[in-house]
């Protein structure tokens, strides 16, 4: 087939959030297998960047391509975006509620519904109990789309179940990670090192970590628990510092504030990978009992480390062969006991890393960016020119 050019619409780093994150390592996997026989579809990838409102909106020069800002709420530049993303033959279209301006992020429907360039939405959340205005957005989403992607089984079966979304057109395919299974740092015979790392805000659990941390004092030796992450841009611009230095208050109140390490730092991917590979058990202490999709989870399990977690709908799907451990919501003991067992049972922990390794293969970037583009190719070889024409606002 012939070449394809292809647009990719979402946050983009310089921006920090997991959505940036993800579409940036997206964007370097489909465009590192364009050379690939196999999945010979990539001819260009450029990108419409997010932005909040008043953001610079200066076009600039990507790696892969070219990147057009898009300012939230602003209709100029979404008629710029729209000119743009017309001049390709797919565009990707990473779904998340908050990054797009409007009520509930409604605004991306502005662009999906008015263009007549093949669509590919990616839905990061699924929600078990949508608001009707949500409802009424993932099914328009859904419509406008030639293809949707979910990431796990649990999205997709909820997708299905609770949405008026035709089932042809969903594929699954795992969020990615980066490589990281090859030599793994020592073990820290000192202090094992409990890990939970991303953006810093409300609904991220830490206050349960440290709770945990009272509990597992005795341990000889004694652990260390890492909270790794600068504050969300969001959270800091709302609040400032005063989250996380409500989370210092707390480890000193529980008697823990020697064991409790913050790290405001907010790492690349190298430093990241090293990280990771440094602790002995990475814990996912989320508050939430919705998260169709955890990119920590997915990094920490294909790096090969045990894992202890919250019981939400991904770490139930993806630890369910033994690669790590759920625990209840709420319960600071339970997290604590099951940080002992991988700390104190060493065949525990290696036959964990072990099913954490069996995991990686599929979820590595190189992966599934193929996949990607085997959906993007399967769209432009199905699709005719005009199956949704151009609407006028």
């Amino acid at each position: 087939m012939d070449p394809t050019s292809v647009v990719h619409v979402g946050t983009f780093p310089p921006t920090q959030c997991g959505l940036a994150t993800f579409g940036a390592a997206l964007v370097d996997a489909m465009t590192a297998h364009a050379p690939n026989t196999t999945v010979d579809v990539l001819d260009v990838l450029d990108v419409v960047d997010v932005l909040d409102p008043g953001s610079d909106d200066t076009p600039r020069p990507g790696r892969h391509g070219s990147v057009l800002p898009w300012r939230q709420g602003d209709t100029s530049s979404l008629c710029t975006a729209l000119d743009f993303v017309s001049h390709h033959d797919v565009v990707v279209v990473e779904h998340e509620f908050g990054i797009y301006g409007g009520a509930e992020g409604e605004d991306v429907l502005r662009l999906v519904e008015r263009t007549a360039t093949p669509v590919v939405s990616v839905l990061h959340t699924v929600l078990a109990r949508p608001t009707p205005r949500q409802r009424e957005i993932v099914e328009r989403l859904a419509r406008a789309s030639d293809a949707l992607v979910v990431m796990t089984r649990a999205a997709h079966d909820r997708l299905l179940s609770i949405f008026a979304v035709d089932p042809r057109i969903v594929h699954i395919i795992p969020h990615g990670a980066h490589p990281n299974t090859g030599e793994v740092d020592p073990p820290h015979a000192e202090r094992p090192t409990i890990l939970t790392w991303g953006l810093l805000g409300p609904g991220k659990g830490v206050e349960a970590g440290i709770d945990a941390m009272a509990h597992v004092r005795d341990l000889i030796p004694t652990p260390r628990y890492v909270v790794a992450g600068s504050t969300h841009p969001k959270v800091l611009e709302r609040s400032g510092e005063s989250y996380r230095r409500s989370l210092i208050e707390r480890a000193e109140a529980a008697g823990v504030a020697d064991l409790v390490e913050f790290d405001d730092s907010y790492r690349d991917v190298d430093s990241l990978t090293r990280l990771i590979r440094s602790a002995d058990v990475v814990l996912l202490p989320y508050e939430t009992t919705e998260q169709v999709t955890s990119g920590v989870l997915v990094e920490a399990v294909a790096s090969g480390r045990p894992v202890v977690s919250t019981d939400f709908p991904h770490a139930r799907e993806l630890l369910v062969d033994g690669a790590g451990l759920v625990v209840p919501h709420g319960d600071p003991a339970a997290m604590a006991s099951a940080l002992e067992s991988v700390l104190t049972h060493p065949r525990l922990a290696d036959e964990m890393r072990r099913r954490a390794l069996e995991l990686a293969a599929p979820m590595a970037w190189t992966a599934v960016g193929e996949r990607y583009l085997e959906v993007i190719r399967s769209v432009v070889d199905l699709r005719t020119p005009w199956r949704h024409p151009m609407r006028v606002a």
